[in-house]
């Protein structure tokens, strides 16, 4: 039987940090070989919100080379940039004109974002989850592993492949496949630096709240100093009283290979100034072969050149089909 086909994408907004890392990319690699895999840099979802021209680029590349510094394996996977494929964007267009814009003003995430950007908001911002639908069932994709934060936009795919089917296909011979959620296995929980009450992101403003994974020894030395601790001496897990406590012990017990019960009883004498240098020496140990993996591909840009190159090969050729499938269906007159 063929494997069944998983699409997944990251935006090139900033690098990958611990909570990526340890609550999914680390699980995935874990499972990779069991799924044909498609793993796509989102660039065009990069500037539904103000972004930087001058490093989009170089984010783009910064995002592929983790992939595969994180141990994405190519026998599994194909790794490519989304703009680099045309049909993302002409499908988007063919699902828009089927989308009821109502669907769309209902999205939880618009509605949080357009109260930040208020009258800049733009439209591409309230349309994005038709391009991430695209995405979707360009690959006649099997699975998407999602979060919590993501359900919703794939409740929404799956009501725009159905439209799709319903006025355009039949039952014998649908136009595009249903993707069904794979709710992917919860690594580590990992909370915000300076806030242990709220997950580790991307989009919080304080840089200081993560950990990067391609941060300087220097700069995760100082993030863990400077992280929000308590004043209480002896280090214990699971005290709803002390959130930032069972985050850091948490990290520590996943980055230095420890039992829980080991960690327990490693710290619970310990004051902050006895636990904090620990924790980053074990974090710098923990991302020192991702990093050095990654500058060994960065230095070699005529081998992530070639990597994504074939991934945009390889993804025309299933993207394509798709699309010549909706147009058919739709009535276009092919290229004569």
């Amino acid at each position: 039987m063929a494997k069944q086909r998983v699409l997944s994408g990251v935006q090139p907004t900033g690098n990958l940090h611990l909570g990526n890392y340890l609550g999914a990319i680390r699980n995935w690699v874990e499972i990779q070989s069991n799924y044909d895999n498609y793993f796509c840099v989102v660039d065009l979802h990069a500037i539904t919100v103000p972004h930087n021209p001058k490093t989009l680029a170089h984010d783009t590349y910064t995002i592929a080379a983790l992939y595969l510094a994180c141990g994405i394996d190519l026998q599994y996977s194909t790794i490519f940039v989304q703009s680099h494929v045309s049909a993302h964007s002409e499908l988007t267009w063919l699902l828009n004109c089927v989308t009821p814009l109502n669907w769309l003003e209902r999205m939880i995430q618009f509605k949080e974002k357009a109260v930040k950007q208020g009258e800049n908001v733009s439209v591409g911002l309230l349309d994005y989850p038709v391009l991430m639908a695209a995405d979707i069932l360009l690959y006649d994709a099997d699975k998407v592993p999602v979060g919590e934060d993501q359900k919703q936009h794939l409740e929404l795919t799956r009501d725009i492949a159905i439209r799709i089917n319903d006025k355009y296909g039949s039952k014998e011979k649908p136009v595009l496949k249903l993707p069904e959620p794979l709710i992917r296995q919860e690594g580590a929980r990992v909370m915000s630096l300076t806030d242990g009450t709220s997950k580790m992101s991307k989009s919080d403003p304080s840089d200081m709240s993560r950990i990067n994974l391609l941060d300087p020894p220097e700069l995760v030395e100082k993030k863990i100093k400077r992280c929000k601790t308590d004043p209480i001496k002896g280090l214990t897990f699971d005290d709803p009283e002390r959130p930032e406590c069972n985050n850091l012990l948490t990290l520590y017990t996943i980055l230095s290979g420890k039992t829980k019960q080991e960690v327990a009883v490693e710290c619970r004498d310990m004051g902050w100034g006895q636990f904090k240098p620990l924790l980053a020496e074990v974090t710098i140990e923990a991302l020192r072969p991702i990093q050095d993996k990654y500058k060994e591909i960065m230095d070699n840009r005529d081998y992530l050149d070639s990597i994504l190159r074939e991934g945009r090969q390889k993804a025309e050729a299933v993207a394509n089909k798709t699309l010549e499938r909706v147009k058919n269906a739709l009535g276009y007159l092919p290229p004569l």
